[in-house]
């Protein structure tokens, strides 16, 4: 055998070996995903009253629609928004109880996302980056990371202890190890932190013994009505600017503009399309997670099958009661520290966005940045110790408020201010 049909043998051989444990590894880092976002996802229906198996449903459909939309280019899961949480809520009460008109409602709002998508691709990128400028988007993503803290914080103050020793692990594996290992750090540092909290006597099993095996999620047909898609679809204006915060934050984790290429317009259509899913299954509306941006900042691996592979579980999850249970066993202190870590690094995605971009400190730039960032941490930091209420009020149930009100001020005074300064300049 000749040296060059030998060589050519060992490299088949490598890849072959390189390819099967290539399928192990999407699925350790997919339910790294899938844990990371199974919390908030499934905290949102039991709030509201949507079923949680109709919820993994949804968001994992959610996801794969809103990838094959954005040309499999973007890694992002989509799982149920906290910002429609009051109108539900508001809604179903209206209704005596009845959620199949909020289902009706965000439908609606779904398709006030697809009817956003298609104006952005009408007016084209260049407005659109005129008016979010690095230190407009810098500020926007620093205020998704802080207001993730308290929530986090939250969850953590339950058992400090063990929200240490699952951040602390965490830290380590991130600090001392490399290669796959270290992308594998959340997932550890679950793990440790559960054993943990088994020796501590802090888990309840009650949630995995009660599930059943299998179960079909409880899918529901939704209802109309004019008064419920009033209170629920003004909330597609308050969150829209948190979509794009989302959007550039991934993008910037990743090191690709995702606003350009697939482009807004794409995206908002993929988020409108998995909304407008969810409302007709049953599910509440979706939207993208920070929780996953936070996953690929710390793993560096931005594959995005392994987020559609993750969608995949979801859905199974929704099926498979058993599964969801157990996961439902995690303390909450235990997500507490993870999360902790997850949405720091959020915040610090958007230090690194002005300092990449090179950001002028110079006065108009510093008031924008200072103004987005006081108006978006104002709701989780101030109000409490002010006393003081800021905000839109759009009706009894929906008020624009942190990020969303942040977003628009700081993009009217970033114009304003620019137009103020040329002015002065050619006089």
């Amino acid at each position: 055998m000749s040296e060059k049909v030998l060589s050519n043998n060992i490299k088949l051989e490598t890849t072959k070996v390189t390819n099967w444990f290539a399928l192990p590894k999407k699925v350790i880092l997919a339910l790294q995903h899938l844990i990371a976002m199974f919390g908030a996802t499934v905290l949102v229906p039991v709030l509201t009253g949507f079923d949680t198996s109709v919820a993994l449903v949804s968001a994992g459909f959610g996801t794969l629609i809103f990838h094959a939309v954005t040309k499999k280019k973007v890694p992002a899961f989509l799982g149920s928004s906290f910002a429609f949480i009051g109108g539900i809520i508001a809604v179903k009460e209206a209704h005596n109880g009845d959620l199949a008109y909020a289902q009706g409602s965000i439908m609606v709002a779904g398709l006030v996302y697809i009817l956003m998508s298609l104006v952005i691709k009408k007016i084209g990128m260049d407005f659109i980056k005129k008016y979010l400028p690095s230190h407009v988007i810098g500020p926007m993503i620093i205020v998704i990371g802080l207001n993730l803290v308290p929530v986090a914080f939250g969850m953590a103050n339950e058992n400090f202890l063990l929200a240490t020793v699952t951040l602390g692990t965490a830290l380590i594996i991130n600090l001392f190890t490399k290669g796959f290992i270290k992308q594998l750090s959340i997932l550890i540092a679950v793990v440790v932190g559960y054993v943990a909290a088994y020796f501590l006597g802090q888990v309840d099993p009650t949630p995995f013994i009660n599930a059943p095996l299998l179960a079909v999620p409880a899918f529901t047909l939704p209802k109309f009505s004019l008064p419920a898609i009033a209170v629920l679809t003004p909330i597609v204006l308050a969150v829209f600017m948190e979509h794009v915060g989302d959007i550039t934050t991934n993008g910037q984790v990743v090191g690709k503009d995702f606003i350009k290429d697939p482009g807004l317009n794409r995206t908002l259509l993929g988020d409108g399309l998995a909304t407008l899913f969810a409302g007709l299954i049953g599910g509440p509306a979706n939207t993208t997670y920070g929780e996953n941006t936070g996953v690929l900042a710390i793993t560096k691996n931005y594959d995005p099958s392994i987020l559609r592979l993750a969608a995949i579980f979801a859905i199974i999850l929704g099926f498979v009661s058993k599964i969801g249970g157990f996961l439902g066993t995690i303390p909450t202190p235990v997500m507490g520290g993870i999360s902790m870590m997850l949405f720091s690094m959020i915040a610090l995605v958007g230090v690194q966005t002005i300092k990449n971009n090179q950001v002028q400190f110079n006065t108009v730039n510093v008031i924008v940045m200072i103004v987005v960032l006081v108006l978006g941490l104002w709701e989780s930091y101030f109000q409490n110790i002010t006393g003081i209420n800021i905000g839109i009020k759009i009706n009894e149930a929906v008020s624009i408020t942190g990020l969303s009100l942040a977003a628009i001020v700081g993009i009217a005074l970033n114009a304003v201010l620019n137009i103020i300064s040329t002015q002065k300049k050619s006089s």
